[in-house]
């Protein structure tokens, strides 16, 4: 590490500090959110599973309601987030393309020729060929 970093470092974690003395609330909030980043680092969906149930539990007796919010929410998602922790994958890639999806939808105003519509979308998007049976001109 360069002087830099060990610098910053040690000046980030005496602010922390600090912070943390002036209000523990704070502290305990961080110490919970790693608490939850670090079940992400399980690899086995069991594990994990123990682990959300412990982190929710804990969340619905903070003072914080947000924390009882997300608990709310992972607690009713947790089969599909657990899915996760079986081939580490996400639906990222399909979220990023709805995204697309919907701004090339908004750019045109709105559809009104489906047909043209998807065909536009698999050629700016380099989709597979979708098939098509376009009326002759």
């Amino acid at each position: 590490m360069s002087f830099l970093t060990i610098y910053f470092h040690h000046f980030f974690q005496e602010r922390a500090k600090i912070l943390f003395r002036e209000y523990p609330i704070l502290k305990q909030a961080y110490k919970h959110v790693t608490k939850f980043r670090n079940i992400y680092k399980r690899t086995n969906s069991f594990q994990a599973k123990q682990e959300f149930e412990d982190w929710i539990k804990e969340s619905k007796e903070h003072e914080i309601k947000e924390f009882n919010t997300a608990a709310n929410s992972i607690e009713y998602h947790l089969n599909n987030i657990l899915n996760f922790f079986d081939n580490r994958n996400t639906n990222s890639n399909t979220e990023s393309f709805n995204s697309k999806t919907k701004l090339f939808r908004a750019n045109l105003r709105g559809v009104t020729d489906t047909t043209f519509f998807l065909f536009r979308l698999s050629k700016t998007f380099s989709l597979v060929p979708i098939i098509i049976n376009l009326p002759p001109p």
